[in-house]
């Protein structure tokens, strides 16, 4: 064979060759992308509260940490001011396995475990250090694995939410103040206690339709905590806040088992470890908060009046004499004497 031919072969094999090399190259950064993108999973964590609330925010700094402990293995995507559905929705997508994280209030899920809204029933908790002595108790313990059994979530934050008062157009002292008065009430079974013992009309619907209920006279009142009654703007059309005090909610913070299990055990520990600290510091906050939102109130020529609220709680008492209670009335025992011994 002439040289030159065969230099020209050599040359066309080296070319092959490097041909072949650059596309294995590139196959293999290609395979090596796509491991790191599926070994990064994404987290959907999903609350109707605003994206001012400390409830987002803390959130935020949850996702933040766990990102962070979890050497960047997993994203998590927090939505807001229910924007994967209202708080109905958002607890179907987390039993359907399509949301993995949410916030909801004890309230929202007591027709799966009615003993979850413990804490929701009219006058059972003092004050905030009441609350957290519940919180810390064996009794929530308790109450929180009972629920774990019966649905397939998991409690992994208790978040405080504030105590809830009525708004009004006039003042509201005592129980008789409230007779006939048009109510605005989450549609769950705890808020209508308080107006059927005190011949009240409740009327339940949507949040984000109370603002012009009030505004346009649809509705006589309303009843929030401090802090939801200043994100909402409720004092622009309320002239009166009266500090009932009825109900202290919380707000779970609930992980489908799903997903908890497909975490493993260790990021699963470091989840529920960093729901738990953002969960203690939004409480934190809105206790804070809510020791200066009177006098905010007040500065801003809304009137806030203090209530006889051992009346408003005789009522509440008076109207079970003759009903059964939505849980064993035993737990409600254990629940109060939990003030002062925290």
């Amino acid at each position: 064979m002439h040289p030159a031919a065969c230099s020209g072969d050599m040359r066309m094999r080296d070319y092959l060759v490097a041909i072949v090399l650059t596309a294995m190259i590139a196959a293999a950064l290609v395979l090596t992308l796509v491991w790191r993108v599926d070994e990064t999973r994404t987290l959907r964590w999903a609350h109707v509260y605003e994206i001012s609330s400390p409830y987002h925010q803390q959130a935020l700094a949850a996702a933040e940490d766990f990102e962070r402990l979890t050497n960047g293995r997993y994203r998590m995507r927090v939505y807001p001011a229910s924007g994967l559905g209202n708080e109905s929705a958002i607890n179907e997508s987390l039993s359907l396995g399509a949301i993995d994280i949410i916030n909801t209030g004890v309230s929202f899920v007591a027709n799966e475990y009615p003993l979850i809204a413990l804490s929701d029933f009219p006058y059972a908790i003092e004050d905030f250090e009441h609350w957290e002595a519940y919180r810390d108790s064996a009794l929530f313990k308790k109450i929180a694995t009972g629920f774990g059994r019966a649905t397939d979530s998991k409690v992994i934050g208790l978040t405080y939410y504030g105590f809830r008062h009525v708004t009004a157009n006039r003042a509201i002292r005592r129980p008789e103040d409230m007779e006939n008065l048009k109510i605005r009430v989450p549609n769950a079974p705890m808020f209508l206690i308080l107006p059927q013992a005190t011949g009240a009309n409740a009327a339940p619907m949507p949040f984000a339709e109370v603002y012009l209920a009030l505004q346009q006279g649809v509705v006589d009142a309303q009843e929030n905590p401090l802090t939801t009654i200043r994100f909402k703007r409720f004092h622009e059309v309320q002239s009166h806040i009266n500090l009932t005090g009825h109900i202290m909610p919380s707000i779970l913070t609930l992980v489908s088992v799903r997903s908890l299990e497909e975490l493993g055990e260790d990021d699963a520990a470091l989840l529920q470890d960093v729901t738990a600290r953002a969960a203690r510091r939004a409480s934190q906050e809105i206790a804070n908060s809510e020791a200066e939102l009177v006098k905010w109130f007040t500065n801003e020529g809304v009137t806030v009046n203090e209530v006889d609220r051992r009346a408003f709680r005789a009522s509440v008492d008076a109207h079970f004499e003759d009903r059964e209670y939505p849980f064993e009335a035993s737990y409600l025992t254990r629940l109060r004497e939990l003030a002062g011994n925290e």
